[in-house]
């Protein structure tokens, strides 16, 4: 059964992707399906990479960054760096794991699953898994909520809907690929 107040922690590869980002933050905004979670560290990882991987400018990643802490202030976590030294992942990703178990969410949503190792999280009972697992996880339970959301992204950005989501599938190919297949067979 979905849970709107099933907490999960977005790392920063996932935030810096601006396309599964919109998705993911969309899907958390009311009625929510889930609640994000980041810290300070998180949102310094995803500006780094906006600016440095990605070429962003800087008013663009301030922007980005000023938009989602307003919209969702509830979302950031602080007071557990001293739960980083109990973590067993990849060194570079501790303070992600760290910030998970603080805030007890059962879930990181990363592209770097090589980092957050089965074995460093089942103390805490946590997973991490790719974007795409759980956009589809979340699609099977609330598929038409989902439609709605991503057609709202589409049609805000102007572009059409089967195009967005072609747009989206180099990132998320299955999802991309299941809604996309689900809206032609019931058409």
């Amino acid at each position: 059964m979905m849970r709107a107040d099933f907490r999960v922690v977005l790392d920063a590869c996932v935030l810096a992707n601006f396309r599964v980002c919109d998705v993911l933050l969309s899907l958390a905004e009311s009625p929510r399906l889930f609640l994000p979670f980041w810290s300070e560290a998180i949102l310094d990882e995803t500006r780094k990479t906006q600016t440095t991987k990605l070429n962003w400018p800087d008013g663009i990643a301030e922007s980005f960054r000023d938009e989602i802490t307003s919209c969702f202030p509830e979302a950031e976590a602080t007071g557990f760096d001293h739960l980083i030294d109990q973590c067993s992942n990849d060194p570079k990703d501790r303070h992600v794991l760290a910030c998970a178990i603080h805030q007890k969410a059962e879930l990181i949503l990363t592209f770097n699953l090589k980092d957050f190792p089965p074995e460093s999280l089942i103390r805490w009972q946590i997973e991490a898994k790719h974007p795409q697992e759980y956009l589809l996880a979340l699609y099977s339970m609330e598929p038409i909520s989902v439609v709605h959301r991503l057609e709202t992204i589409a049609r805000d950005r102007e572009e059409d809907f089967e195009d967005y989501l072609l747009a989206l599938g180099r990132w998320l190919p299955g999802f991309s690929q299941r809604i996309l297949s689900d809206i032609q067979t019931s058409s």
